[in-house]
């Protein structure tokens, strides 16, 4: 039986875009290739680099980067298309050559995909018309208010839409593209790409832009950064609002006041959170029992779990692994 079909993937740069919104997905792809001929399979990846006039192309870190003319691709099959994103300054401009290219040729792409502010030029097509997209969150207010049509995810790693793929910036960009390798070759071969990258998890794209303890940082002008990181270190002990106090030094009801002041949400709230993230995250990465999870992060009880992850989520653990995992759940001890 012959081996999977080699999909071309075109990445499309121009100046002053982010490095890394190109090199990552660039490399996630490349490190699914060497996998794939490892196991003894052709080429699962074709990749180009093509901008409007070819030739060196400066990104935003100052490092240039070879590439191909858009004439060159012209009778050429493309599957999947990707937008890089950066620029130098606080208004993004599309160049109006790029944006022509794309729209005459993106009816014909498998897969057309953006990563951060490359959304820009994908709107500025009108290919994001009625579409549910992500972009990077500091740049998701600016991209409803020039293309109101568009509806933007603000908080979204990454969304598929159809056959249209977009995502946050930079890191969620390698989060984007593994999900591409998974719907092409599979849960395994994009597990292996990720753990070649060394990254932590391959995070699902429904997930917020930022973990718990970032998120919640953001907002305390770091007054409780060292207790955030203890809790998340801790997630498996007793961390109940007097706990909480004594390491924050201070008294039960002068912590209580000070930090759902400064936090804006209480103590309790902040360790569900963090509990719920360290849950979705062994749900997604092993294939742990429930009740192995409740004790990993500091539930007795499974019901707990599914009560919580109902009240977040809409869906049960089960439903949830099922959805980002890619794997079945362990059959239970009869």
């Amino acid at each position: 039986m012959s081996g999977p079909t080699t999909r071309r993937i075109v990445f499309l740069a121009y100046e002053d875009m982010n490095l890394l919104d190109l090199a990552g997905p660039l490399q996630a792809f490349a490190t699914a290739n060497r996998l794939g001929e490892g196991a003894g399979a052709q080429t699962l990846y074709e990749t180009v680099v093509a901008s409007v006039g070819g030739g060196s192309v400066m990104s935003s870190a100052g490092l240039a980067v070879d590439t191909r003319t858009l004439a060159t691709l012209d009778a050429t099959d493309i599957d999947t298309l990707i937008v890089a994103g950066g620029c130098k300054g606080e208004e993004f401009s599309v160049c109006p050559q790029l944006a022509a290219w794309i729209a005459g040729r993106a009816a014909g792409v498998r897969r057309v995909c953006s990563v951060c502010t490359g959304a820009f030029v994908l709107a500025a097509t009108g290919h994001l018309d009625g579409r549910r997209v992500a972009t990077h969150w500091a740049w998701a207010d600016r991209l409803q208010q020039r293309h109101p049509q568009v509806r933007v995810d603000p908080d979204a790693l990454f969304i598929q839409d159809g056959a249209l793929w977009t995502s946050a910036g930079v890191t969620a960009g390698i989060d984007m593209s593994l999900a591409l390798i998974e719907a092409d070759h599979g849960h395994q071969i994009a597990i292996q790409t990720a753990r070649q990258l060394v990254m932590f998890i391959k995070r699902a794209g429904g997930q917020s832009q930022f973990s718990v303890p970032l998120a919640t940082q953001a907002r305390d002008d770091g007054n409780f950064a060292s207790l955030h990181s203890w809790i998340a270190s801790h997630i498996d002990q007793d961390l109940g609002v007097a706990r909480l106090a004594e390491m924050a030094n201070m008294s039960l009801r002068t912590f209580v006041r000070v930090y759902t002041a400064t936090v804006g949400r209480t103590p309790a709230k902040t360790v569900e959170a963090i509990r719920m993230e360290a849950a979705c995250r062994a749900l997604e990465s092993s294939t742990l029992p429930l009740k192995a999870i409740c004790l990993k992060i500091g539930y007795a009880e499974e019901q707990t779990l599914r009560r919580v992850f109902l009240r977040n989520f809409g869906v049960n653990p089960l439903q949830y692994r099922a959805r980002f995992s890619g794997r079945a759940e362990p059959a239970r001890a009869p």
